[in-house]
């Protein structure tokens, strides 16, 4: 099997309902392009979890229209330019509820799968 092979079925699929909290959580330390978001999500999650552009650039217009992010074109070379989205403070609320409800499932879910 050839390295790309085992690449694409290690990968780990984002959770469901997931996304716009890892999306908001990596625009909280900065603005980057959409290429950045995915890199940054599979940087940090210890290349588990991989960004599809096909769920990411919907995810990004959505929150876009929910108004938690903002983009702007900028020069991204000679003949180039770069969406680059940026957290707004509705993002940031969004953003800590998003964990806060994240964290009270996942210990729910702890408690249920682990024995007492």
């Amino acid at each position: 099997m050839q390295r790309n092979e085992r690449d694409a079925d290690s990968r780990t699929p984002v959770p469901p309902g997931t996304l716009a909290m890892l999306i908001l959580k990596t625009l909280s330390h900065g603005p980057l392009h959409g290429y950045a978001i995915a890199q940054e999500i599979k940087r940090a999650s210890e290349q588990v979890l991989q960004i599809e552009e096909g769920s990411l650039y919907p995810a990004l217009q959505k929150l876009l229209l929910k108004g938690w992010v903002t983009a702007e074109w900028v020069k991204a070379g000679p003949r180039r330019e770069a969406r680059v989205y940026r957290l707004t403070s509705g993002g940031r609320r969004q953003l800590a509820a998003e964990v806060s409800e994240f964290r009270r499932a996942m210990e729910a879910i702890v408690r249920v799968i682990e024995p007492a």
